[in-house]
């Protein structure tokens, strides 16, 4: 099993910076892209950015520019680096990893509980 969980989260002004962290554990025997998702209150689950790993990052053009996607592979982590926030970043949350566990043939992607982040001033 691979259980992800974020910190981070919580509420700033307009124009200010957030940095997210996402750690996978469990019983881990590889994990390839990891990346984030986010959901605002009424609407679906969106995607933001997604990275290898070998650190080939892609983002949604609603966060390029402003976001900034990293991860260190040793310690199964997954950062991501919010400036410029505004409140239409407000939603919670949500990290992905594509991973395979051990005992497990198969690759799948695990979510993490999410973590919100409120803009407003």
């Amino acid at each position: 099993q691979v259980r992800l969980m974020e910190s981070g989260g919580g509420s700033v002004q307009p124009g200010g910076s957030l940095r997210l962290t996402c750690t996978a554990s469990g019983s881990i025997t590889n994990i390839d892209d990891m990346g984030w998702y986010r959901q605002a209150p009424g609407k679906q689950r969106e995607w933001i950015a997604d990275i290898s790993k070998g650190d080939y990052a892609k983002y949604s053009d609603s966060v390029k520019g402003r976001f900034t996607i990293s991860r260190e592979n040793a310690k199964y982590t997954v950062y991501l680096q919010m400036n410029d926030l505004s409140p239409e970043d407000t939603a919670v949350y949500y990290c992905t990893a594509y991973a395979v566990a051990a005992g497990n043939p198969y690759w799948d992607v695990y979510w993490g509980q999410g973590t919100q982040v409120t803009v407003s001033s």
